[in-house]
Protein backbone atom coordinates (compact mmCIF):
# COMPACT_ATOMS: atom_id res chain seq x y z
CA UNK A 1 0.00 0.00 0.00
CA UNK A 2 1.10 3.36 -0.84
CA UNK A 3 0.63 6.49 0.74
CA UNK A 4 2.11 9.96 1.77
CA UNK A 5 2.85 10.71 5.36
CA UNK A 6 1.49 14.14 6.83
CA UNK A 7 4.19 16.30 8.57
CA UNK A 8 4.16 16.62 12.24
CA UNK A 9 6.56 20.19 11.65
CA UNK A 10 7.01 22.98 9.48
CA UNK A 11 10.33 22.49 7.86
CA UNK A 12 11.93 26.07 6.68
CA UNK A 13 13.67 25.34 3.21
CA UNK A 14 17.34 24.43 2.74
CA UNK A 15 19.94 24.02 -0.59
CA UNK A 16 19.37 20.60 -2.20
CA UNK A 17 21.32 18.19 -0.33
CA UNK A 18 23.59 17.81 -3.43
CA UNK A 19 24.92 21.17 -2.49
CA UNK A 20 26.32 20.15 0.90
CA UNK A 21 29.62 19.08 -0.05
CA UNK A 22 29.51 15.62 1.20
CA UNK A 23 29.97 12.72 -1.73
CA UNK A 24 26.78 10.75 -1.54
CA UNK A 25 26.70 7.16 -0.15
CA UNK A 26 23.33 5.85 -1.34
CA UNK A 27 19.83 6.87 -2.19
CA UNK A 28 16.55 6.29 -0.40
CA UNK A 29 15.18 3.00 -1.88
CA UNK A 30 12.31 2.38 0.29
CA UNK A 31 10.12 3.97 2.96
CA UNK A 32 8.03 2.07 5.69
CA UNK A 33 6.08 2.71 8.05
CA UNK A 34 4.25 0.73 10.81
CA UNK A 35 1.20 2.16 12.53
CA UNK A 36 0.87 -0.44 15.35
CA UNK A 37 3.78 -2.19 17.09
CA UNK A 38 5.10 -5.88 15.62
CA UNK A 39 2.06 -5.67 12.92
CA UNK A 40 2.94 -5.74 9.18
CA UNK A 41 2.89 -1.42 7.83
CA UNK A 42 2.78 0.64 5.12
CA UNK A 43 4.96 1.56 2.14
CA UNK A 44 5.33 5.36 1.58
CA UNK A 45 6.57 7.49 -1.20
CA UNK A 46 7.57 10.31 1.42
CA UNK A 47 7.05 11.47 5.09
CA UNK A 48 7.80 13.76 7.91
CA UNK A 49 10.38 12.64 10.34
CA UNK A 50 10.74 14.39 14.16
CA UNK A 51 12.84 13.48 17.38
CA UNK A 52 9.44 10.76 17.59
CA UNK A 53 10.90 9.59 14.62
CA UNK A 54 8.66 8.91 11.06
CA UNK A 55 4.92 10.14 11.81
CA UNK A 56 2.34 7.58 12.60
CA UNK A 57 5.51 4.95 12.91
CA UNK A 58 4.35 2.75 16.36
CA UNK A 59 2.26 4.88 17.69
CA UNK A 60 -0.12 2.42 18.76
CA UNK A 61 0.54 -1.23 20.61
CA UNK A 62 -1.30 -4.03 21.99
CA UNK A 63 -1.23 -4.37 25.46
CA UNK A 64 -1.92 -7.87 27.42
CA UNK A 65 -4.71 -7.37 29.63
CA UNK A 66 -3.74 -9.41 32.40
CA UNK A 67 0.05 -9.39 32.26
CA UNK A 68 0.36 -5.32 31.44
CA UNK A 69 3.21 -6.30 28.71
CA UNK A 70 3.24 -4.88 25.49
CA UNK A 71 2.30 -7.66 22.59
CA UNK A 72 5.71 -8.42 20.71
CA UNK A 73 6.20 -10.97 18.22
CA UNK A 74 10.00 -10.83 19.71
CA UNK A 75 8.02 -13.46 21.55
CA UNK A 76 6.99 -16.16 19.13
CA UNK A 77 5.23 -18.61 20.97
CA UNK A 78 2.74 -16.43 22.22
CA UNK A 79 2.72 -13.57 19.90
CA UNK A 80 3.64 -14.76 16.41
CA UNK A 81 0.34 -14.39 14.85
CA UNK A 82 0.94 -10.38 15.15
CA UNK A 83 2.57 -10.72 11.95
CA UNK A 84 -0.17 -11.76 9.77
CA UNK A 85 -1.99 -8.71 10.65
CA UNK A 86 -1.72 -5.20 8.56
CA UNK A 87 -2.20 -1.90 9.68
CA UNK A 88 -1.98 1.32 7.47
CA UNK A 89 -3.11 4.69 7.71
CA UNK A 90 -0.50 5.83 9.98
CA UNK A 91 -1.13 9.60 9.10
CA UNK A 92 -4.72 9.53 9.98
CA UNK A 93 -7.55 6.96 10.95
CA UNK A 94 -5.50 3.57 10.99
CA UNK A 95 -6.69 0.24 10.01
CA UNK A 96 -5.78 -3.29 10.92
CA UNK A 97 -6.43 -6.11 7.95
CA UNK A 98 -7.11 -9.68 9.07
CA UNK A 99 -6.33 -12.89 7.36
CA UNK A 100 -9.47 -13.68 6.38
CA UNK A 101 -10.00 -10.08 4.12
CA UNK A 102 -11.90 -7.87 7.35
CA UNK A 103 -10.33 -4.80 8.48
CA UNK A 104 -11.15 -3.12 11.35
CA UNK A 105 -10.59 0.79 12.55
CA UNK A 106 -8.06 1.23 15.42
CA UNK A 107 -11.06 3.47 16.79
CA UNK A 108 -14.08 0.97 16.62
CA UNK A 109 -16.05 0.11 19.47
CA UNK A 110 -15.21 -3.73 18.81
CA UNK A 111 -11.53 -3.50 18.16
CA UNK A 112 -10.16 -5.07 21.36
CA UNK A 113 -12.90 -7.73 21.09
CA UNK A 114 -12.17 -8.91 17.55
CA UNK A 115 -8.14 -8.35 17.74
CA UNK A 116 -8.61 -10.58 21.16
CA UNK A 117 -10.68 -12.76 19.14
CA UNK A 118 -8.13 -13.37 16.75
CA UNK A 119 -5.04 -13.65 18.78
CA UNK A 120 -6.52 -16.07 21.54
CA UNK A 121 -5.09 -13.45 24.27
CA UNK A 122 -6.81 -10.60 26.14
CA UNK A 123 -5.41 -7.21 24.35
CA UNK A 124 -6.10 -4.39 24.19
CA UNK A 125 -4.91 -1.14 21.67
CA UNK A 126 -3.51 1.51 23.34
CA UNK A 127 -2.03 4.77 22.07
CA UNK A 128 0.42 5.54 25.01
CA UNK A 129 2.90 3.22 26.68
CA UNK A 130 2.69 1.73 30.73
CA UNK A 131 5.02 3.28 33.05
CA UNK A 132 7.96 1.43 32.58
CA UNK A 133 6.74 -0.53 29.95
CA UNK A 134 7.77 -3.85 28.99
CA UNK A 135 8.18 -6.72 26.22
CA UNK A 136 9.13 -10.20 26.28
CA UNK A 137 12.03 -11.39 23.96
CA UNK A 138 12.57 -15.23 23.43
CA UNK A 139 16.09 -15.73 22.89
CA UNK A 140 16.74 -16.20 19.11
CA UNK A 141 19.00 -19.51 19.53
CA UNK A 142 16.44 -21.17 21.58
CA UNK A 143 13.67 -20.55 19.18
CA UNK A 144 15.87 -21.66 16.04
CA UNK A 145 16.44 -24.49 18.13
CA UNK A 146 12.91 -25.06 19.13
CA UNK A 147 10.86 -23.60 16.59
CA UNK A 148 8.18 -21.23 17.35
CA UNK A 149 5.54 -23.47 18.63
CA UNK A 150 7.62 -24.50 21.74
CA UNK A 151 8.05 -21.77 24.68
CA UNK A 152 11.23 -21.23 25.06
CA UNK A 153 13.11 -18.69 27.93
CA UNK A 154 12.15 -15.17 27.65
CA UNK A 155 14.14 -12.07 28.48
CA UNK A 156 12.33 -8.74 29.49
CA UNK A 157 13.54 -5.28 28.04
CA UNK A 158 11.89 -1.90 27.95
CA UNK A 159 11.19 -0.21 25.37
CA UNK A 160 12.41 3.33 23.86
CA UNK A 161 15.55 3.61 25.46
CA UNK A 162 17.13 5.96 23.02
CA UNK A 163 13.72 7.30 21.88
CA UNK A 164 11.49 10.44 23.40
CA UNK A 165 8.82 9.04 25.60
CA UNK A 166 5.31 8.64 23.92
CA UNK A 167 5.94 5.77 21.34
CA UNK A 168 6.73 1.82 20.66
CA UNK A 169 9.76 1.78 19.07
CA UNK A 170 12.22 -0.85 20.58
CA UNK A 171 15.39 1.60 21.30
CA UNK A 172 15.85 4.27 18.93
CA UNK A 173 12.85 5.87 16.73
CA UNK A 174 14.50 5.23 13.11
CA UNK A 175 15.78 1.88 12.18
CA UNK A 176 17.82 2.17 9.11
CA UNK A 177 18.73 -1.04 6.28
CA UNK A 178 21.26 -1.38 3.29
CA UNK A 179 20.45 -2.88 -0.24
CA UNK A 180 23.95 -4.09 0.07
CA UNK A 181 23.50 -5.65 3.06
CA UNK A 182 20.11 -7.49 1.67
CA UNK A 183 21.89 -8.66 -1.09
CA UNK A 184 24.78 -10.12 0.98
CA UNK A 185 21.84 -12.29 3.62
CA UNK A 186 19.92 -12.95 0.24
CA UNK A 187 23.09 -14.64 -1.74
CA UNK A 188 23.17 -17.47 1.32
CA UNK A 189 19.55 -18.00 0.75
CA UNK A 190 18.25 -20.68 -1.54
CA UNK A 191 15.69 -18.27 -3.24
CA UNK A 192 19.10 -16.06 -3.89
CA UNK A 193 16.98 -12.72 -2.34
CA UNK A 194 15.58 -11.68 0.94
CA UNK A 195 12.67 -9.36 1.32
CA UNK A 196 13.33 -6.57 3.93
CA UNK A 197 9.86 -7.05 5.01
CA UNK A 198 11.82 -9.51 7.51
CA UNK A 199 13.69 -6.87 8.89
CA UNK A 200 11.26 -4.45 9.76
CA UNK A 201 13.46 -1.28 8.41
CA UNK A 202 12.08 2.21 8.49
CA UNK A 203 14.32 3.60 5.32
CA UNK A 204 16.16 1.17 3.13
CA UNK A 205 19.20 2.91 2.06
CA UNK A 206 20.29 1.80 -2.19
CA UNK A 207 24.35 1.11 -1.53
CA UNK A 208 27.18 -0.72 -2.91
CA UNK A 209 29.40 -2.32 -1.24
CA UNK A 210 30.24 -6.10 0.45
CA UNK A 211 26.75 -5.84 2.90
CA UNK A 212 26.96 -5.09 6.51
CA UNK A 213 28.46 -1.31 6.40
CA UNK A 214 26.15 -0.39 8.98
CA UNK A 215 28.59 -1.88 11.44
CA UNK A 216 30.72 0.48 10.69
CA UNK A 217 27.90 3.61 11.24
CA UNK A 218 27.50 4.20 14.91
CA UNK A 219 28.19 7.64 16.03
CA UNK A 220 28.10 9.14 12.67
CA UNK A 221 25.55 11.33 10.60
CA UNK A 222 23.33 10.73 7.99
CA UNK A 223 22.40 13.71 5.65
CA UNK A 224 18.70 12.23 3.38
CA UNK A 225 17.81 14.63 1.17
CA UNK A 226 17.32 18.36 2.00
CA UNK A 227 16.49 18.40 5.79
CA UNK A 228 16.86 15.30 7.62
CA UNK A 229 20.31 14.57 9.38
CA UNK A 230 19.93 11.23 11.21
CA UNK A 231 22.61 10.12 14.13
CA UNK A 232 23.60 6.42 14.60
CA UNK A 233 23.34 5.22 17.83
CA UNK A 234 23.49 1.11 17.57
CA UNK A 235 23.94 -1.64 15.42
CA UNK A 236 20.46 -3.93 15.41
CA UNK A 237 20.73 -6.99 16.98
CA UNK A 238 18.01 -9.46 15.68
CA UNK A 239 15.55 -11.54 17.21
CA UNK A 240 13.21 -14.57 16.39
CA UNK A 241 10.98 -12.03 14.28
CA UNK A 242 12.73 -12.21 10.71
CA UNK A 243 12.02 -15.79 10.57
CA UNK A 244 8.32 -15.67 11.37
CA UNK A 245 5.44 -16.05 8.63
CA UNK A 246 4.93 -12.03 7.14
CA UNK A 247 1.70 -11.64 5.65
CA UNK A 248 2.45 -13.90 2.41
CA UNK A 249 5.80 -14.81 3.42
CA UNK A 250 6.52 -18.09 4.61
CA UNK A 251 8.13 -19.01 8.04
CA UNK A 252 12.03 -18.54 7.02
CA UNK A 253 14.36 -19.33 9.71
CA UNK A 254 17.42 -18.83 7.36
CA UNK A 255 16.41 -14.93 7.61
CA UNK A 256 18.06 -15.64 11.23
CA UNK A 257 20.62 -18.05 10.68
CA UNK A 258 22.77 -16.55 8.14
CA UNK A 259 23.36 -13.21 9.96
CA UNK A 260 24.01 -15.15 13.08
CA UNK A 261 26.90 -16.96 10.58
CA UNK A 262 28.00 -13.95 9.07
CA UNK A 263 27.55 -11.07 11.29
CA UNK A 264 27.75 -11.58 15.01
CA UNK A 265 28.53 -8.28 16.42
CA UNK A 266 28.19 -6.21 19.21
CA UNK A 267 25.35 -4.32 18.74
CA UNK A 268 26.38 -1.50 21.50
CA UNK A 269 29.29 -1.50 24.17
CA UNK A 270 28.38 -3.48 26.91
CA UNK A 271 26.44 -6.04 25.39
CA UNK A 272 27.67 -9.53 23.89
CA UNK A 273 27.89 -9.81 20.36
CA UNK A 274 24.82 -10.32 18.61
CA UNK A 275 23.60 -11.51 14.87
CA UNK A 276 22.49 -7.91 14.11
CA UNK A 277 21.13 -6.49 10.60
CA UNK A 278 20.91 -2.64 10.14
CA UNK A 279 21.00 0.50 12.78
CA UNK A 280 19.39 2.21 14.81
CA UNK A 281 19.21 6.04 14.36
CA UNK A 282 18.13 9.00 16.27
CA UNK A 283 17.20 12.13 14.44
CA UNK A 284 19.97 15.39 15.25
CA UNK A 285 17.43 17.55 12.43
CA UNK A 286 14.18 17.16 11.27
CA UNK A 287 12.86 17.28 7.84
CA UNK A 288 10.77 15.39 5.25
CA UNK A 289 12.23 11.82 3.26
CA UNK A 290 11.96 11.23 0.41
CA UNK A 291 12.47 7.65 -2.30
CA UNK A 292 15.09 8.67 -4.07
CA UNK A 293 16.61 11.29 -1.93
CA UNK A 294 20.19 11.18 -1.92
CA UNK A 295 22.24 9.56 1.37
CA UNK A 296 25.46 11.20 2.58
CA UNK A 297 27.59 9.65 5.69
CA UNK A 298 28.77 12.62 7.08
Amino acid sequence: MTGAGSDREAVAPRAPAEEIGVPVSGRVAGIRRYPVKSLLGEELEAVAVDAAGLAGDRRLALLHRETGRVASAKNPYRWRALTTLRASGGDGAVRIALPDGRSVAAGAEDVDVVLSDLLGEPVTLVDTPPPDAVLERSRPEEVLAAGVAVPVPVDEGRLGAAAPPGGFVDFAPVHLLTTATLRRIGAELPSGVVDPVRYRPNLVLDTAGPGFEENDWPGRELRIGADLVLRVVARTPRCAVPTLAHGRLPRDPEALRVPARLNRVVPLDGLAPQPCVGAYAQVVRAGRVRVGDPVRLA
